[in-house]
């Protein structure tokens, strides 16, 4: 497939790539990142990731691997999980590497229906599917790069982050297919569960907060659209441990009656950000974030806005969901 040649183009005479994630690693962009280091074999590679990869991720094999120290000087840099700009603001935010982003070929993978609008020049690989790391088998197979255990771990690990362990609305026949071919080539689904389940565990003080987070839920339009604040303090005391919208958003998602779950973060320099969880049958958390500048999937997705309160956020989804709801 042409587009799939891209990726061959742009590694072509390349000894040194740099494969970044934005600055909300996910299950999907570290295993994405990962299968890439694993497939380029013949390039130095460096992971790069503007914060810390949370802890709840660190079941995946090599993720130590994933450094906040850019690389200046690699050939060429491929963006994995995002075509959002507004998700590469710290890197943009920074001149330095700001200017290299501009100045140097860029290669961006996603799997996300939001609009690429990454203003820097850059060629782009863009499918619509269930996870990136599928995207990313997609890619390595159609050229023929070799696809080993480790390799198939890493994708398959990706895939399951994102779909919710092939349950979600996203997933095709074509991703069962994906997911039988990675177990044939070593990919151990009951291993790999059981090791991101290792890793879920909570301690005691994080399942006090879970239930003062429980006790702060908010409920508006008669008990379809559930809210909770995570603000500043939480996210410093907690986060290392156990991201917060990890931690809530399920279990706000499977309340009864309950359509669409929204946990906002709040921060000191007035960014705030929002993960967005829809119930089946109400597809709209892609077009909720996109009203707030973000993206992501039908049934989940996120945003980032700055000079807003979560109050006025709160207004506005009270205003937008319902229409939004009578168009589906």
């Amino acid at each position: 497939m042409y587009m799939y040649q891209i990726f061959k183009d742009f590694l072509e005479n390349k000894e040194r790539i740099c494969i970044i994630q934005a600055e909300n690693p996910d299950g999907d962009s570290l295993g994405s990142a990962i299968a890439l280091d694993y497939l380029l074999k013949d390039k130095e590679i460096s992971l790069y990731c503007p914060v810390d990869i949370p802890k709840y991720l660190r079941y995946f094999t090599d993720w130590s691997r994933v450094t906040n120290e850019f690389d200046f000087k690699a050939d060429g840099y491929i963006i994995v999980d995002t075509a959002a700009e507004i998700l590469l603001s710290k890197l943009l935010d920074d001149t330095a590497i700001r200017n290299r982003l501009y100045s140097m070929p860029v290669l961006v993978i996603d799997h996300h229906e939001t609009e690429d609008d990454i203003s820097f020049p850059h060629d782009a690989i863009i499918e619509t599917r269930p996870a990136c790391a599928e995207v990313i088998y997609r890619v390595a197979k159609e050229l023929n790069y070799e696809i080993d255990k480790t390799v198939a771990e890493a994708v398959f690990q990706g895939i399951l982050s994102d779909t919710l362990g092939l349950t979600s609305d996203s997933v095709t026949d074509e991703t069962f297919e994906i997911a039988a071919e990675l177990t044939r080539l070593g990919a151990n689904i009951s291993e790999l569960e059981d090791r991101r389940r290792e890793f879920m565990k909570k301690s005691p003080r994080i399942l006090d907060y879970k239930a003062d987070l429980i006790k702060r839920i908010e409920y508006h339009l008669e008990g379809e659209l559930a809210t909770v604040h995570i603000p500043w303090d939480d996210i410093r005391e907690y986060s290392d441990e156990y991201n917060p919208n990890v931690l809530i958003l399920e279990e706000m998602r499977l309340v009864e009656g309950v359509k669409v779950a929204v946990a906002i973060k709040t921060y000191p320099d007035g960014k705030l950000t929002g993960k967005i969880r829809c119930s089946l049958g109400t597809p709209i958390a892609d077009k909720i974030a996109g009203y707030f500048g973000g993206g992501g999937h039908p049934y989940a997705a996120g945003f980032r806005t700055y000079d807003t309160t979560y109050d006025e956020v709160i207004r506005e989804l009270i205003k937008l969901i319902p229409e939004l709801t009578i168009n589906e």
